[in-house]
């Protein structure tokens, strides 16, 4: 059951790369997003009644190609978003998690361009956009709601780029534990043992870099005792110092 929410409360800002509180936004700004999420959910609830879909790791959301018709919201689980390079190789472009939209590219060109695909077991909840766009003309906040995704898509998408272009290979490998350690802070996770969802190689795939590099990076953060990983698995890191963390970015980006 979804209870109304305090709508006096904005998104708090997404922590940019090398943000020294990137994996520990504070305590307010999590409970604020957390109030944020039931917020839209109460509101295309009661506007479009939108359909709730359980996904699986592996499932596919939508694929390129698919004619658009609606957008997505993810409410608990991990998607990540693959596109097609032109010499056929699978690209991952873009990770989602809980409180994210999804499917805005397929709205220019009438057909998604990208395949959306579950990390992990979760819920998303599917609105037709014309339904979308005929509640927004009579309801505001819905309306807010949306150009809020769009833009932090945008900016997403922005520091992502920043990142690939900028930073060194160690470092990105650094930013990119941060930005998902601090995905997981805002929405009330915990931190401290960060799941992945991801192999080494996609992670490479993600960051524009080779496995081994990727395999790399990560030996030096446990070498240097930065980060560590659980005995049952090796996707799942500890970060014990995010502070350390921030450091071994910022000391890499200066190289």
């Amino acid at each position: 059951m979804l209870h109304a929410a305090d709508t006096s409360h904005e998104l708090p800002p997404m922590a940019c790369a090398g943000d020294a509180a990137a994996v520990r936004p504070r305590r307010d700004d999590s409970a604020a997003f957390g109030r944020q999420i039931a917020q839209t959910l109460e509101l295309l609830t009661s506007a479009l009644a939108p359909q709730r879909r359980l996904v699986h790791a592996g499932d596919s959301i939508y694929q390129a190609g698919q004619p658009f018709e609606s957008l997505y919201i993810l409410n608990s689980g991990f998607v990540k978003i693959v596109n097609l390079s032109a010499d056929g190789r699978e690209q991952v472009v873009g990770l989602k998690f809980r409180g994210d939209w999804m499917g805005f590219d397929g709205i220019a060109e009438g057909c998604h361009g990208c395949d959306a695909v579950a990390m992990d077991t979760g819920e998303v909840w599917v609105v037709g956009y014309d339904a979308l766009l005929a509640a927004c003309a009579t309801a505001p906040a819905l309306l807010k709601l949306l150009h809020e995704a769009m833009s932090r898509e945008i900016a997403h998408d922005r520091d992502s780029l920043m990142s690939v272009c900028t930073l060194s290979a160690e470092a990105r490998v650094a930013d990119f534990l941060l930005q998902w350690g601090a995905s997981m802070a805002l929405r009330g996770q915990r931190t401290d043992a960060i799941a992945l969802r991801m192999t080494r190689a996609e992670i490479g795939n993600y960051l524009g870099m080779a496995l081994e590099t990727v395999s790399r990076a990560l030996s030096r953060l446990a070498r240097e005792k930065i980060i560590d990983f659980v005995e049952k698995g090796r996707r799942d890191v500890r970060i014990a110092d995010p502070q350390a963390l921030t450091h071994f970015l910022q000391r890499s980006a200066a190289l």
